[in-house]
């Protein structure tokens, strides 16, 4: 791959896994398992061209009132990778941080993620968020709410502290696979000047080499922050 600019900190959207498997007449769990083996490999390959932070929507609040045994199938899958085959994430040798509201979780998942979370805690070569049962709205309403409770007043520095990405800085480009235009209540505070990348790929069919044409991409983009060039 050429020289290009590369984002400090990568979000993507994993979105499609499900109309993947229909296309291929294969339920939806078989889209989220392969959606899961090509998180390791895009995210695998990112870390690799240079990126230091990537942050993956995996798990939406909304998604949790889809059928039954589709969540069934998703907490298999979290209690895979955390926990029964978890060399598979670890072996990615970057710091795993688990975003969201993981209480819903059964414990033995919760359990696996915090273990997780806390084997990696040390590693400096890189930082995986992997957002579960995560919302933006909400996330935004609970530092709020904080604040509040604790007689604060709070500008922007201080509001982005209780975040739950707190003292990470915002992404630079969030990719979005699936056709969908849209963020879907991801990381709504911290997208305020990230750049937007839309891909019509289903997430599994979306590759090293779309990843990498998603960086000459934002290589383009003249990021001014709403401030102009001279000269």
């Amino acid at each position: 791959m050429k020289r290009i600019k590369l984002p400090a900190h990568l979000a993507i959207i994993m979105d499609g896994n499900g109309r993947w498997a229909r296309r291929r007449f294969r339920p939806r769990a078989y889209g989220h398992k392969m959606g899961v083996q090509n998180m390791f490999k895009v995210c695998t390959h990112a870390f690799r061209l240079g990126v230091r932070i990537v942050t993956v929507f995996a798990l939406s609040t909304e998604n949790l009132y889809r059928p039954k045994a589709e969540v069934e199938e998703l907490f298999r899958l979290f209690r895979l990778y955390f926990s029964e085959r978890k060399e598979r994430m670890l072996e990615m040798n970057v710091k795993i941080n688990v975003i969201g509201d993981i209480t819903v979780f059964p414990e033995d998942i919760r359990a696996a993620i915090l273990q997780m979370m806390e084997e990696t805690k040390d590693r400096t070569e890189g930082l995986f968020n992997i957002c579960l049962n995560y919302g933006a709205r909400q996330e935004i309403v609970r530092a709020v709410n904080l604040a509040v409770s604790q007689g604060r007043y709070v500008d922007d520095a201080s509001f982005s502290q209780l975040l739950q990405t707190g003292g990470i800085p915002d992404p630079d480009l969030i990719i979005r696979t699936g056709g969908e235009l849209r963020l879907s209540n991801f990381l709504l505070y911290q997208s305020a000047y990230a750049e937007l990348y839309f891909s019509y790929k289903m997430w599994p069919a979306f590759s090293k080499r779309d990843l990498e044409k998603a960086f000459e991409n934002y290589s383009l983009r003249d990021r001014r922050f709403g401030k102009v060039r001279e000269g």
